[in-house]
């Protein structure tokens, strides 16, 4: 048998190097809700100092990245699943966090949005194809929606890679149209919407707005029957119900939204505002299961505090089960979930503005922890977990 040539030989070792499909096939996407639970668990410690706007994201060899920044865009690197956090990585300067830092499980890109300045504002995509160690600027093009408007990225929870039905590998993560400012004039032209893209990140679509005005920063998650799950923030003071949580479905990839509603048991930030609060969402990795965590904050009180955690075992259609995370200041946040097979395996990781020592920290729990909270009365918590 004759030997390989040698530029095969090279091109082979290149692709094992580098192909992060490699990655899918040693760790499962999706394994089996016993990780997350066991003995309850919970650590938090600060991973940032000053700045604002929280992201987490999991790679797909489970290293925790954290994204944030309102002046200059930084992450830091956990490679032993939260335990222990490296250095202060510079993604962006000057720059303002978008949020929706996105994995690509088709590649293992990390995907981080950096918009000039607070929207509406020129945006930019960095792309790390190392794990989140360095970045750089990709280019991009961003198509407009229904209406003719130019999404903006600021300031929603993390995308997410489609594992389902015909448009398996799509990119989505949330968006919205800012109007032409931050202003209670503006506020009932708002809405949010989602972009996605089919090509790896080089080109994105915007779908059709969310069904309500004056909505903004929003998450999203894929459900076990591909539907994907929505669920935003209220931003404009005259809408019923304003500081509870707003949901809608797609059945089309993200294209569209139908079906929306007033979540009555998520709160929306504090209750003495006319605008809500960001928050996160995941849908644990389990497969055939629709586990899905929120973040918020939940007080009655005229701040922003207590940021707690809801459970919903039937995708999002009820949460019967939340626990505070942390009593005193608290205000955006962001959750993700670690992946089967690594370091990260069973914990929940929410990242979030405040803390004892302020700037931002990361609490990572599992969802035994959770089940030890208080029961909201909004549904049950089914007996057979596993």
């Amino acid at each position: 048998m004759k030997p390989l040539p040698r530029q095969i030989i090279s091109s082979l070792i290149l692709s094992t190097l580098y192909c992060s499909s490699c990655l899918v096939a040693q760790n499962p996407i999706e394994g089996s809700l016993k990780s997350f639970l066991g003995e309850p668990k919970m650590e938090m410690q600060q991973v940032f100092k000053d700045q604002r706007f929280p992201n987490v994201v999991v790679t797909l060899d489970g290293t925790v990245v954290v994204t944030w920044g309102s002046k200059t865009v930084m992450a830091r690197r956990s490679e032993d699943g939260g335990k222990t956090w490296g250095p202060e990585i510079k993604i962006a300067d000057p720059g303002f966090h978008g949020g929706g830092t996105t994995v690509d499980e088709a590649t293992g890109d990390i995907l981080a949005f950096v918009e000039a300045h607070h929207p509406p504002a020129k945006i930019a995509l960095y792309r790390s194809r190392d794990d989140g160690k360095t970045w750089q600027q990709d280019a991009t093009k961003f198509s407009a929606d229904s209406k003719g408007n130019q999404p903006s990225m600021h300031m929603n929870e993390h995308g997410i890679t489609l594992r389902h039905g015909k448009h398996k590998g799509r990119l989505i993560r949330p968006s919205r149209y800012y109007g032409e400012k931050n202003d209670r004039s503006e506020w009932p032209n708002h809405y949010t919407n989602a972009i996605f893209s089919d090509d790896g990140g080089k080109t994105w679509k915007t779908s059709d707005p969310f069904p309500e005005n004056g909505t903004g920063e929003a998450t999203i998650s894929e459900l076990s029957d591909g539907q994907l799950y929505y669920n935003s923030r209220v931003h404009w003071q005259a809408r019923p119900k304003n500081t509870r949580r707003r949901s809608a479905i797609s059945e089309d990839g993200g294209q569209t939204w139908k079906d929306w509603k007033i979540v009555e048991i998520l709160p929306d930030g504090h209750q003495h505002r006319s605008y809500g609060c960001m928050g996160g969402l995941v849908r644990l990795p389990v497969d055939g299961k629709d586990v899905l965590i929120f973040s918020n904050i939940d007080t009655s009180k005229a701040t922003r505090e207590r940021g707690t955690v809801w459970a919903s075992f039937d995708g999002g259609q009820t949460w019967p089960v939340k626990r505070l995370v942390y009593q005193g200041k608290s205000a955006y946040s962001s959750l993700n979930a670690g992946r089967p097979g690594t370091s990260s395996e069973g914990w929940i990781f929410l990242h979030f503005e405040g803390g004892p020592q302020g700037g931002s920290q990361v609490a990572r729990f599992n969802l035994a922890w959770i089940l030890d909270g208080d029961l909201t009365g909004d549904g049950t918590v089914p007996q057979d977990l596993e």
